[in-house]
């Protein structure tokens, strides 16, 4: 879970922004295809596209630019911890469709910034160079960390524009085949939102752990302060006791 030095990865042209509502140009995973492609022939994924297709047709400006990306990144037979959360960011520059992850050179939001402050605290893991890899989170994707938020895109400078729109079944079906998958892994549910989807978490087989959120409203309060929570070496160490989970 350390942030590491990581080599650049090829990217396609990225304009900072979605434009499209196509979601055959998401590429993703081989191994999430299946969920995927269901979910976009579904009724509400046709809806979804439909709104997406909308909302850019009305000259909104929609981030992130690649909505899939955890899922192009992280394929799920190499998921080994999920870190669950709800809504992409919603400023320019900043979201690169991983949860909680900024772009390379980007200021650190708040959240972040204490993530990175518990994992030093509990690991002696010391804050990432910046600008670059600064707040990005590519290199835990690509080393099977699934981050991955509820709602997956977002309008500039409109927190939860999209949320109840159907991305929510898309997220709820890729948690339920973490959890069906064949090797058990670490879910880290930070805040009531993310708690609220431990209902579709098979416990019995899964290392589930439930803290505050990052925020700064929340990380040090009580009864379950983030700040101090040992997510992090108890996700360590529980994959150590499971190597073959």
């Amino acid at each position: 879970m350390a942030q590491e030095e990581f080599p650049p990865r090829p990217e396609v042209e990225d304009p900072g922004q979605l434009m499209s509502a196509d979601g055959s140009k998401w590429p993703v995973s081989p191994d999430w295809k299946p969920v995927v492609d269901a979910f976009f022939a579904s009724a509400t994924g046709l809806k979804l596209l439909a709104f997406l297709r909308g909302r850019l047709e009305a000259g909104a400006v929609i981030f992130p630019p690649r909505p899939l990306r955890a899922l192009e990144l992280t394929p799920a037979s190499q998921v080994r911890v999920v870190i669950l959360g709800q809504d992409p960011y919603h400023g320019r520059g900043q979201g690169e469709g991983l949860a909680f992850s900024v772009a390379p050179g980007v200021a650190l939001p708040p959240s972040l910034r204490n993530i990175f402050k518990e994992l030093q605290r509990d690991l002696g893991t010391p804050p990432p160079k910046f600008p670059v890899p600064g707040g990005s989170l590519v290199n835990w994707a690509t080393h099977g960390v699934l981050l991955i938020n509820t709602c997956l895109t977002v309008e500039e400078g409109k927190p939860a524009s999209h949320a109840g729109k159907g991305w929510e079944m898309l997220t709820d079906n890729v948690i339920r085949q973490v959890s069906g998958g064949d090797h058990a892994v670490v879910f880290m549910l930070w805040g009531a939102h993310a708690q609220s989807k431990r209902v579709l978490i098979d416990e019995a087989r899964h290392k589930v752990l439930v803290a505050n959120h990052p925020s700064p409203l929340s990380a040090m309060r009580g009864p379950l302060p983030f700040i101090g929570c040992g997510h992090f070496s108890q996700a360590r160490e529980w994959r150590i006791a499971h190597p073959k989970a």
